[in-house]
């Protein structure tokens, strides 16, 4: 079994400064390979590295050869790119960094490039990379860069002057980069007037040139270059104080992800310029170019993952949804017994009206329509439904916890203000409560009046063509518990969830593009309704645009997620508490008093149940995290928050349940 050693000894002697690009290119990989070995530790690759410098300067022939081989291998790459763009996108929108993620993921890097960004990938593809280069220690480094690199000789080398001439090339480069994202439209327009005023974007590149001009007369360490690295970074802060200005806009007209992408851009763009500065003022340059390019391979690395890029640009996005179904969200929180009551009666309401929405899902069954079709106007039914619900001021069962769990984790900003937790969790049981008086309310209604309505329908002579025996055992067989009811209610319960996110993104998507203003103000839509008319429908739609969307994209999604599902062979049903106690309730009527003995009717009243629990459950599961994820809640406060809310469980669970005082650190229930 070969030696590192030996290894290495077979690697030296392969070394040809005259071969093919891609062949050097190769060789250089195998190198740092063998550097890396198989231990994953970095004081093993550091070793390595000691290694590979004693063989070197015991071998004269060796070093020789490797002297050529790096001064090829500086004139046939660009490192420009490396030092200032590597991690960022070209076109500037998360759309195209996506899909250059992806094409980076499937497709292969060939060797056979210029481009040192390109082969860096090749060079240093794990994250230990990042590791051993930043464990070196300073002796080793000074043994690298005078020995390998041929800098501190008197030998004649043309290293020292490429690398100052690329590093004022990358930071030329970064710095124009850094200019134009200021000064593009959708940046600029959202700007302070302060800032927009101070002009730190379009002075960028002139103090730049005045820093370019001091390096290359006085050189990198004189006073006039000093001065003008200071002048430098004072531009840069302001650069990034006037593109964090923009947020102010964001927060209060609408947030973009492409905008949030082209802030998180420019502001890693400064931070890189600031990096290189450091490599530049250095008096250790071997120690920071080891930190540099370690950065630069956790940059590499993170610039691979299309999850990181979607939660980062995404994450301010979550934040606004999250707020907005927050603002909504605090009308379905009930705090006292008369709350508690007027919930109840609400939930009644609406268990009514959907008890004609399930005779009209059953009839729409009935038609024999194709898939797609039944889908499509089970899902108008559902909409319509929930729409005239909402017009009506009731509720809908387990469709509040998407939006109710948010405006519950808003009470989560400041977790250090005495009686955070136990406030939290009182928020926690005022929100459960109302999901089980809304449950009660709708469930408790529905099924008398799914009964009331089947006596009508038979008596018009009209149920036989909707409902027959056979129909009525297939329902009590669907909704066994011990079946896949579960499962579907779950499954119901993330497009409860995705309504909300809908509802939110929409409503920010409508206020970002200031329609509620244009509404209002628009010739055309003055002219047809008039200045007054058009004020209030604009303030209307401002207000109520997430309401209706929500409503609307559940009762779609309701009807048409299935059919589309199963068209790719993944079964599903529709699985929501108030449509399934329904349904039951019509079965039964149909099959009659012998219904109440028969154990099938037992389990689908279990899954009732179930569904219920399972709808509430990862709809505001769903909702919760998110919340926590829009509001930056660190792992030990959330299992902070995990235990106090077990504790309340055990001390008091029917409080989850009844209006019931409670006696925590929160504010008690008023009196009814």
């Amino acid at each position: 079994m070969a030696t590192p050693q030996l290894d290495l000894i077979g690697l030296l002697r392969t070394i040809d400064p005259q071969a093919l690009l891609a062949e050097r290119h190769l060789w250089l990989i195998r190198l740092l390979d063998w550097v890396r070995g198989d231990t994953g530790n970095p004081d093993v690759a550091v070793a390595r590295v000691r290694m590979l410098i004693d063989a070197a300067e015991v071998r004269p022939d060796f070093l020789k050869l490797w002297h050529l081989w790096w001064e090829e291998f500086l004139t046939s790459v660009d490192a420009t790119p490396l030092l200032a763009d590597l991690g960022f996108s070209s076109q500037g929108s998360l759309a195209s960094e996506l899909a250059r993620r992806l094409r980076r993921r499937l497709l292969p890097v060939s060797p056979e490039t210029t481009d040192l960004s390109e082969l860096f990938e090749l060079l240093f593809p794990t994250d230990f990379d990042a590791r051993w280069l930043r464990a070196l220690d300073a002796r080793t480094l000074r043994r690298l860069r005078v020995i390998l690199f041929h800098a501190e000789t008197a030998t004649p080398s043309r290293v020292p002057d490429y690398v100052l001439r690329t590093l004022m090339d990358a930071l030329a480069y970064a710095t124009s980069q850094i200019s134009a994202a200021g000064q593009s439209a959708d940046v600029r327009l959202r700007m302070s007037d302060e800032a927009k005023a101070a002009r730190p974007f379009a002075e960028l590149p002139i103090v730049f040139e005045t820093l370019r001009r001091a390096v290359l007369q006085d050189g990198r360490l004189s006073a006039p270059a000093q001065i003008a690295a200071v002048q430098l970074r004072e531009q840069l802060d302001a650069c990034r104080a006037a593109a964090s200005s923009v947020y102010s806009h964001l927060e209060e007209h609408g947030i973009s992800v492409n905008i949030e992408f082209q802030l998180r851009q420019l502001r890693q763009r400064i931070l890189r310029v600031k990096a290189l500065l450091l490599c530049l003022e250095t008096d250790a340059p071997a120690q920071a170019t080891a930190q540099l390019l370690s950065h630069l391979v956790k940059v590499s690395q993170d610039s691979a993952s299309m999850r990181a890029l979607w939660s980062s640009s995404t994450e301010l996005l979550a934040a606004k949804v999250t707020e907005r179904n927050a603002e909504t969200g605090q009308h379905y929180i009930t705090r006292n017994a008369a709350e508690y009551g007027a919930m109840l009666a609400r939930a009644a309401g609406g268990g009514a009206l959907l008890a004609g929405t399930t005779w009209a899902k059953l009839a729409i069954g009935a038609l024999g329509l194709s898939s797609f079709w039944g889908g499509w106007w089970a899902g108008v039914n559902y909409a319509l439904s929930f729409v005239l619900i909402m017009l009506l001021h009731w509720t809908v069962a387990t469709k509040q916890p998407a939006m109710t769990a948010p405006a519950m984790a808003a009470r989560l900003k400041d977790m250090a203000t005495p009686g955070a937790v136990e406030r939290f969790v009182d928020e926690v049981v005022y929100l459960l409560r109302s999901q089980f008086a809304a449950i009660l309310g709708n469930v408790g209604l529905v099924m008398p009046v799914v009964v009331l309505l089947s006596m009508g329908l038979h008596r018009l002579g009209w149920a036989q063509r909707i409902m027959d025996p056979f129909h009525a055992q297939y329902i009590l067989a669907q909704h066994n518990v011990l079946g896949p009811t579960a499962l579907f209610a779950a499954a119901t319960g993330v497009l409860l969830f995705a309504s909300s996110l809908i509802a939110g993104w929409v409503e920010n998507w409508f206020v970002f593009n200031r329609l509620d203003s244009a509404l209002a103000h628009h010739p055309r839509a003055t002219a047809a309704l008039g200045r007054e008319r058009a004020a209030r429908w604009a303030a209307y739609w401002r207000q109520n645009i997430s309401s209706w969307t929500a409503n609307i994209s559940l009762g779609l999604m309701l009807g048409l997620v299935p059919p589309v599902l199963r068209f790719f062979g993944i079964p599903f049903d529709v699985r929501h508490v108030t449509l399934v106690a329904g349904q039951i309730a019509a079965a039964v009527h149909e099959l009659g008093a012998g219904a109440l003995h028969q154990p099938a009717l037992a389990w689908a009243a279990g899954g009732i149940v179930i569904t219920g629990l399972m709808n509430l459950a990862f709809s505001f599961t769903l909702a919760f995290r998110l919340a926590l994820t829009a509001q930056n809640v660190p792992a030990l406060d959330r299992r902070r928050l995990y235990a106090a809310l077990g504790q309340r469980a055990l001390r008091r669970p029917l409080s989850f349940l009844l209006p019931l005082r409670l006696h925590g650190a929160g504010s008690p229930d008023p009196a009814p």
